[in-house]
C-alpha cells in the first residue's frame, strides 16, 4: 500500500485554517494581480498573514505523545501491580539529541507494550538522522499531502507521467511472462490480473525500483520530525511484529522514502495484515518474489471489495443541456444514468450490468473527459486516496490490454488555481454556508462539492464544481 493512503488517514486535517471575520477579498484580489498595496493589507488583515505562514506552521506542528519516562524500569497496571519492563543495552548516539531522546522513550514504551527486547534493540540500533526529515534544508513538501504529485499536479500532467507507453508495454510483457502465476492468483483471490499489474506498474515500475531507504530509519526520522509521530510509531511497531512473527528479518527492511516496502509498496501495518507467501518458500518476500508481492496486492484488493470482471470506469458522453450537478459523488444505478442519456464515448453497450452502481465524475469539469466510476475505482483508492492515482491505475488496467484513454481532450486552457487560491475559495465557500471542509489548499471532492452546490444555488452554469479562476471570482463576488 502506498504511503499516501496511510498518510491521508492520519494527517489530512493538520494545519487547517478557518477564516476570521476580517478577511479581505479586495486584498486577495490585489495580491493575485500583483498589487503594490499588498504589504499594507498583510499588516491590516490577519488572514493573509496566516496564509503566508500556513505551510511553515503545518511543518512545525508536533504531535506530543504521553509515554512513560525512558529511565523507568517498572510501570503499574490498572490495579497498581508493578510491571517489570525489560532492559536492553544502551544505544550509541545517533548524533542527533532529539532522535536519541525519542528512541530511548519509544523503546521503553515498545517493550512495556510487549515487544521483544532484542527486536526492539535491533530495529532501532542503527537509526540516524536523514536530511529529508531532519536536515537544515529538509523539504517538508515531500511529506505534505497537498504537495504530493497526486494532489498538486493538474490531472493531465499526473496522468501523462504515470500512464506511459513504456509502462503499458512492459505491463503487457509481464502478463505474458507470468501467465501461470496470474492464473493461480486470480483463482485464489478473484482479482483481475490487469488491475494487479497496473498497481505494480504505478508503485515500483513493475518491480524495477523498490527504494533504497531503511524502513525503520525512515519511520524513526518521521517520528522525530514530529508531525506524524503517532503514524510513524504505529508503523514501527508493525515492523517489530513482522520480525517477531518471522515474516521478515531486520536486513530485509528496504523501503521507499516514507517506509513503504516491496514491489507493491506495502506500509508495515498493511504487510502485517495482507502479505502472503505465495511461492511457498516459507517467507513473505515482497522485495524479491513477484508471486508473493502480486498475490499480496491481490489479497489486499480483494479484502477492499474488488469485483472481478467488472469495469473500474467508463468514459461517457452526455446529451446537451445535461444537469452537471448530478456529478455529485452519489452512486446511481447504471440504468438510471442510461435513462439520463449517458452512453459510452467509444460506442456500443456498457459492459457492467444495469443494476450496478456508479457515480458520474468530471475530473476537469463539464468541458473535459467524463466518466462513470464503478466499485473498483473506489477499491483502487484504498491503495492511495487520490482520484488522480486511482484514475491512472484504471487507465493502466486498460492500457496493458492495448486500450487508450481518455478520448476527450483535457481543457488545459482553463486557468488553474494555486494552493493559496484554493484556500481562499474554501474559506469563502465555508463562510457562505457551503461546507468545503478543511481549508487546506487541496481541491478535493469536498471543495468541488461545495462549489457545485454554490453554483447550483446561484444558477451558475455549468454547475460542475470545477475550481477555476472564474469560479473563484464568482464566489468572491457573492462574498
Amino acid at each position: 500500500m502506498a504511503f499516501a493512503q496511510t498518510l491521508e488517514l492520519f494527517s489530512r486535517k493538520r494545519g487547517t485554517y478557518t477564516s476570521g471575520p476580517y478577511e479581505s477579498i479586495t486584498a486577495y484580489r490585489l495580491f493575485r494581480k500583483g498589487g503594490q498595496m499588498m504589504s499594507d493589507f498583510l499588516l491590516k488583515r490577519p488572514l493573509y498573514g496566516l496564509l503566508a505562514g500556513a505551510a511553515l506552521m503545518t511543518a512545525c506542528a508536533s504531535t506530543p505523545q504521553d509515554a512513560p519516562n525512558s529511565g523507568d524500569s517498572t510501570g503499574s497496571s490498572a490495579g497498581n501491580v508493578p510491571i517489570t519492563i525489560p532492559s536492553i543495552p544502551p544505544f550509541e548516539s545517533s548524533g542527533n539529541a532529539s532522535m536519541d531522546t525519542w528512541r530511548d522513550d519509544f523503546a521503553a514504551r515498545a517493550m512495556a507494550a510487549g515487544r521483544d527486547p532484542a527486536i526492539v534493540h535491533a530495529t532501532l540500533r542503527n537509526i540516524s538522522p536523514l536530511d529529508l526529515y531532519l536536515g537544515e534544508d529538509a523539504s517538508v513538501a515531500k511529506t505534505d499531502i497537498a504537495d504530493q504529485a497526486e494532489f498538486a499536479k493538474p490531472i493531465w500532467d499526473y496522468v501523462a507521467s504515470a500512464v506511459t507507453e513504456g509502462r503499458k508495454t512492459r505491463g503487457a510483457d509481464r502478463l505474458s511472462e507470468l501467465v501461470a502465476t496470474f492464473d493461480r492468483i486470480e483463482a485464489a483471490y478473484g482479482v483481475d490480473r490487469e488491475a494487479i499489474t497496473a498497481i505494480w506498474a504505478m508503485e515500483t515500475n513493475l518491480g524495477s525500483y523498490i527504494g533504497n531507504f531503511d524502513a525503520a530509519n525512515t519511520l524513526a526520522n518521521m517520528a522525530v520530525e514530529g508531525r506524524r509521530q503517532r503514524l510513524a510509531e504505529n508503523e514501527l511497531t508493525a515492523l517489530m511484529k513482522l520480525q517477531e512473527r518471522g515474516d521478515v528479518s531486520r536486513e530485509d527492511l528496504i523501503s521507499g522514502w516514507a517506509g513503504a516496502m516491496g514491489q507493491t509498496q506495502f506500509m508495515p501495518s498493511t504487510f502485517l495484515t495482507y502479505a502472503v507467501d505465495f511461492d511457498g518458500d516459507g517467507k513473505k518476500d515482497l522485495w524479491n518474489s513477484a508471486p508473493d508481492a502480486l498475490a499480496s496486492a491481490a489479497n489486499y484488493l480483494r479484502a477492499s471489495g474488488y469485483q472481478k470482471d467488472q469495469p473500474w470506469g467508463v468514459e461517457v458522453l452526455a446529451p446537451n443541456e445535461f444537469d452537471w450537478s448530478l456529478a455529485d459523488g452519489e452512486d446511481r444505478r447504471l440504468a438510471t444514468w442510461m435513462s439520463y442519456g449517458i452512453s459510452p464515448i467509444a460506442g456500443g453497450p456498457f459492459t457492467a450490468p444495469e443494476t450496478a452502481y456508479a457515480e458520474l465524475w468530471l475530473p476537469t469539469g463539464a468541458t473535459g473527459p467524463k466518466y462513470l466510476l464503478f466499485k473498483n475505482f473506489d477499491v483502487f483508492k484504498t491503495y492511495n486516496r487520490s482520484d488522480s492515482y486511482a484514475f491512472s491505475v484504471g487507465l493502466l488496467t486498460d492500457g496493458v490490454l492495448g486500450q487508450t484513454g481518455p478520448i476527450a481532450v483535457w481543457p488545459k486552457e482553463l486557468e488553474q488555481l494555486t494552493r493559496r487560491d484554493v484556500m481562499v475559495l474554501q474559506s469563502n465557500l465555508n463562510r457562505l454556508g457551503f461546507d468545503a471542509g478543511a481549508v487546506d489548499g487541496i481541491a478535493g471532492r469536498g471543495t468541488k462539492g461545495a462549489l457545485r452546490r454554490f453554483q447550483k444555488a446561484n444558477d451558475i452554469s455549468p454547475a460542475d464544481g470545477y475550481p477555476t479562476s472564474i469560479a473563484l471570482e464568482q464566489v468572491l463576488d457573492a462574498s
